[in-house]
C-alpha cells in the first residue's frame, strides 16, 4: 500500500508542475506585468514611471524566466518565475496587493468554509443516498416515478433562486435566522442554519437522479438475481448486495470533493457574509488582486489531486479486486 501510495504522489507531481507553468502562463506571458499594472491602476492613460512603481513594489519588475544581470543562482531565483511561482510548491503564497500575508488569511478563513461544506457534504450525502435507495427500491412505481419529476425539476433550477428564496422565506418572511453573517463559537450555529440546508436541497435533484441510476444499474446484475432465486428479500439484497457494490463510484463523486471542501463555496459565501475561502476568492478577482487569485488557483490545483489520490485508496479498501492487483 506504501509503494502504491508513493507511486501515485509520483504521477501527480508532473501534473502539478504542468498546472503551475500553465498558471504562470497565464498570469505573465498572455497577461504580461504591464498589462496587470494597466488594470489594476484603472487609468486611461497611465504613466510608465507609475506602471514601473506597482511593478516594484510587488515584485513584478523582474526578469520572467532568466536574469542575465545577476550572478551565479540568482539568474534563476531572480526571476519572476522562482518568486511567484516556483515558491508555491513551498506553500509561500506572499503577500496580497494590499500588504496582507496570504497563508495567513487562508488558514483563517478555512474554517468558516469547512463549517458550512462539511455538514452540507455529510448531511448531504447521507440524504441523497436515502432518497436513490428509495426510489431504487420502489422502482416502475409512481414513488419512483414521482421522484425522478422532482429530480429533474430541481436539477433545472437554479442555484441561485435556492439562495434567494431561502432567504427570503426562511430569514425575512419566517424570520428563523439571520439572512446573512457568521460569528464563532456555538453562537454562530444560527449563521449556518440556512447555508447548509439551503446547499443539502439544490444537490438533491442531480445527486439523488445519480446514485438512482447507479442502483439501478447493480440491481440488473446478474448477482442480484441469483441472490433473489435464492430466496434473499429485497431489502437485505439492496442492502447487502447493491448497495456494497456501488460503493465504488459512489466514492468517485464523494471522495474526490472532500478536499474541495476547503475551498469553500464562491456563490454560497459571498451571498451569506460568510468570510470562507470562496468569499476571500471572490473580492479577490473584484480588486484584481493577480496574487491571491493565482494563489487560490494553486491550492485548488493540489487539492483535486489530492482528492484523486484518495479515491484511489478509498477504492482498495472496498473492492478486494483492486487490492489484489
Amino acid at each position: 500500500m506504501i509503494a502504491y501510495i508513493i507511486r501515485r504522489l509520483l504521477y501527480a507531481l508532473p501534473i502539478l508542475i504542468g498546472v503551475n507553468v500553465i498558471t504562470f502562463a497565464l498570469f505573465f506571458v498572455v497577461n504580461s506585468p504591464d498589462d496587470m499594472a494597466r488594470m489594476h491602476l484603472g487609468v486611461k492613460r497611465v504613466t510608465p514611471e507609475a506602471i514601473q512603481g506597482w511593478k516594484a513594489e510587488r515584485g513584478y519588475d523582474q526578469p520572467l524566466l532568466w536574469n542575465s544581470g545577476a550572478a551565479g543562482a540568482d539568474k534563476v531565483r531572480k526571476t519572476i518565475f522562482f518568486e511567484k511561482s516556483v515558491k508555491l510548491f513551498a506553500f509561500d503564497f506572499g503577500r496580497a496587493d494590499d500588504g496582507r500575508d496570504i497563508a495567513y488569511e487562508i488558514i483563517n478563513r478555512m474554517g468558516p468554509s469547512l463549517a458550512i461544506a462539511l455538514p452540507v457534504f455529510l448531511v448531504g450525502l447521507a440524504a441523497y443516498v436515502t432518497f436513490a435507495l428509495l426510489m431504487a427500491f420502489f422502482r416502475a412505481t409512481y414513488i419512483d416515478f414521482t421522484g425522478v419529476i422532482l429530480c429533474v425539476a430541481m436539477m433545472s433550477i437554479s442555484g441561485l433562486f435556492y439562495i434567494i428564496g431561502g432567504q427570503y422565506l426562511v430569514s425575512k418572511l419566517w424570520n428563523l435566522v439571520p439572512i446573512s453573517g457568521y460569528a464563532q463559537g456555538a453562537t454562530g450555529v444560527k449563521f449556518l442554519v440556512l447555508p447548509v440546508l439551503v446547499g443539502v436541497v439544490a444537490g438533491v435533484g442531480a445527486s439523488t437522479r445519480w446514485y438512482r441510476t447507479i442502483f439501478l444499474e447493480e440491481m440488473g446484475k446478474d448477482y442480484v438475481r441469483t441472490a433473489r432465486a435464492k430466496g434473499m428479500s429485497e431489502i437485505r439484497v439492496l442492502f447487502r448486495h447493491v448497495l456494497q457494490n456501488a460503493m465504488i463510484p459512489i466514492l468517485t463523486g464523494a471522495v474526490v470533493v472532500i478536499p474541495l471542501l476547503f475551498m469553500g463555496s464562491l456563490i454560497t459565501e459571498s451571498f451569506f457574509g460568510i468570510p470562507g475561502l470562496g468569499s476571500y476568492t471572490i473580492d479577490a478577482i473584484n480588486a484584481q488582486d493577480f496574487a491571491v487569485v493565482r494563489s487560490m488557483v494553486f491550492l485548488g490545483s493540489v487539492l483535486y489531486i489530492l482528492g484523486l489520490i484518495l479515491t484511489d485508496i478509498s477504492y482498495t479498501l472496498v473492492d478486494p479486486r483492486i487490492r489484489l492487483e
